[in-house]
């Protein structure tokens, strides 16, 4: 296996570790497994673009390595095979706290795009020089986000 792919695997499963941490300790209340699953894969989200948000306003010092992280992380996320957190009969109505639109689904290859868009955002944050860079990029970041969030996510449930 060459180092580029052990370092990936590496990535990967650091990811999982982290995921299940944080999905243990921030679970969403639903009786769905799939819908509190993709809650914490989309805290998890946050909480990366909340890390690069915090470098770009100066809240916290910048560090190439931190930032790489997010990035790749952020990323990676967005790659997630989404058959097993998107599964249909989970959209907004059919499973409770779940904010996920049918549109997801009656448009498979529009939902992919957008989570493609937040991976290219993300991997373009990737060797930012310095905290200046890191906020010119957060623009096409939150964009792939507020992109997706308006077309595929339903209204804040009470």
């Amino acid at each position: 296996m060459s180092y580029g792919k052990l370092l990936g695997a590496g990535t990967a499963v650091a990811l999982v570790i982290a995921t299940a941490g944080f999905a243990g300790s921030h679970a969403v209340k639903s009786s769905n497994a799939t819908v509190a699953a993709r809650h914490n894969q989309m805290q998890m989200v946050g909480y990366h673009i909340g890390v690069l948000g915090a470098v770009a306003k100066g809240e916290m010092a910048y560090d190439a390595a931190m930032v790489e992280a997010a990035a790749k992380n952020l990323a990676a996320l967005a790659t997630m095979e989404r058959a097993t957190l998107w599964a249909e009969g989970t959209e907004q109505g059919a499973a409770d706290l779940s904010r996920a639109k049918a549109e997801i689904w009656q448009e498979p290859d529009a939902f992919a795009a957008k989570f493609k868009a937040l991976e290219e955002a993300s991997l373009a944050m990737v060797g930012a020089a310095d905290a200046a860079a890191v906020g010119a990029a957060m623009g096409p970041l939150g964009g792939a986000c507020k992109g997706c969030h308006e077309q595929f996510r339903g209204p804040k449930i009470e």
